[in-house]
């Protein structure tokens, strides 16, 4: 075999070796702008709830259906993209999802009535739930295994700041310019698209997954020359013990066989109990404070911009720790952490506003960090042919419970109160953590192809 030939199929081992450099920092930012905008979409319609209950005569089951309506598209998305970009390719389809869910932003500011935001927020979640798996597992393909965490989370962040950004525009945008105002910044996004296109590669470890051997090479050769200032840095030598990235083909059933099964299980659970709670809470703490507890709008609002930025600010102190702390670790500490406040606010008769917000900040501060590095958790976890089904898969989980979630409030709150729903809050909560604790795996300092390994080809050893 040529040394040629050798180079082209150690493209794990080739990408291992790359430093930290401003070209990784261009790719973080403009995936993570994509991280940003999908949160700013999904969570839009919590801020514009508390102008339109009154507008539209809503009641809790229809709050909960329009919440939960943006999720079930979200469930499409996730099905389909993760089998699509296995077949053709992380960059087109994150192009495709971005343009969709902006589009369908811009429409939904022509909505008069109920049933035609319903449907619009329906076709918008397709878009937005193809994105952010995807952008995830592009990410983590670039990583390295050293401080991979760091890497990842340092672009992740821009999710948490998409969640608290709408929340703060939300705050000042309805009440003084009106809720459309909210889709049409939602919709510019859209002016991404190009500059994905022509500035992103495919990634290499995909390509060689795919078999194309010369196309991973290529893209990496001019990656390498990008890193190193066209060699006017030296690169570090190829390490030799770093398993190879290698062709396979993607089968859905392979996420539950061998050891994957216990992964993907797992992950799932994570995934529905983590988004339950989060999307939840963001989605119905302002409708909550108005329609409980009589707060003008703006009031009602900047309290979801108060939880949102907690949970910001946990998981940018998360992307320092993690790598040291652990992945296993810090989650089930952190869901059983954050079940204590919830269980309290369940158990506080006469909750007041301020009781209320209190507690459910204090449950964010406690597991901020879960919802935001998931992503990157979930594709440490497969190999590279299975990477973005993977991912798509368990954001089916994570898109089922933002539907639920939200209905299950929407049909506990008028039976049981605000108790009542921080305790299903609690009950979620200490079934993740007991299910990170007992069937999770550590995947800190490893790279991708150590942690799944994939058989060799013959002859390529």
């Amino acid at each position: 075999m040529s040394s040629t030939d050798v180079d082209r199929y150690r493209i794990a081992a080739r990408m291992e070796r790359l430093p930290l450099s401003p070209w990784h920092n261009k790719i973080r930012l403009i995936v993570g702008s994509v991280n940003f905008s999908d949160a700013f979409d999904a969570l839009t319609v919590a801020y514009v709830l508390p102008a339109l209950i009154p507008l539209w005569h809503m009641t809790p089951a229809n709050i909960g259906a329009l919440i939960s309506i943006g999720y079930a598209g979200q469930v499409i998305g996730g099905i389909f993209s993760g089998w699509l970009a296995e077949r053709y390719g992380r960059v087109p389809l994150m192009v495709a999802n971005i343009v969709l869910f902006s589009l369908m932003s811009f429409a939904c500011v022509l909505a008069q009535n109920y049933p035609t935001l319903l449907t619009l927020r329906f076709l918008q979640g397709i878009g937005l739930g193809g994105e952010v798996p995807i952008a995830n597992t592009y990410i983590n393909e670039f990583a390295k295994s050293t401080q991979r965490g760091r890497f990842v989370l340092l672009q992740q962040l821009m999710f948490p700041i998409g969640l608290t950004t709408v929340a703060l525009v939300g705050t000042f945008v309805v009440p003084n310019l009106g809720w459309q105002w909210m889709f049409v910044l939602g919709g510019l996004p859209v002016l991404l698209a190009l500059p994905m296109i022509r500035v992103l590669p495919e990634s290499p470890r995909w390509l060689a997954s795919r078999g194309r051997d010369e196309d991973a090479d290529r893209v990496m050769t001019r990656i390498e020359a990008l890193v190193s200032a066209q060699g006017a840095r030296p690169l570090p030598p190829i390490p030799t013990d770093v398993a190879p990235a290698v062709a396979c083909s993607s089968r859905f059933r392979e996420l539950f066989q061998g050891i994957y099964l216990k992964r993907t299980l797992s992950l799932w659970v994570l995934w529905f109990c983590a988004y339950l709670i989060t999307y939840a809470i963001t989605g119905w703490l302002p409708s909550i404070m108005r329609t409980i507890y009589h707060q003008t709008v703006a009031q009602s609002n900047f309290h979801g911009f108060v939880v949102s930025f907690t949970g910001l600010a946990v998981l940018l102190l998360t992307a320092f720790t993690i790598d040291r702390i652990g992945r296993k670790r810090a989650y089930s500490f952190g869901f059983l952490l954050a079940a204590v406040p919830l269980f309290v606010a369940a158990f506080t008769p006469n909750l007041a506003a301020l009781a209320v917000v209190t507690l459910a900040t204090l449950a964010f501060a406690s597991m901020g960090m879960i919802p935001g590095s998931l992503g990157m958790y979930t594709a440490e976890n497969y190999p590279n042919h299975l990477r973005a089904i993977g991912s798509g898969a368990s954001s089916i989980s994570q898109r089922l419970s933002s539907v639920v979630g939200p209905y299950l409030v929407g049909m506990i709150l008028p039976v049981y109160g605000v108790n009542g729903v921080f305790g299903m809050f609690g009950v979620f909560a200490e079934i993740a953590g007991v299910t990170c604790l007992l069937f999770s795996v550590e995947t800190s300092g490893k790279t991708l192809e150590e942690l799944s390994p994939t058989a060799a080809p013959a002859g390529t050893a």
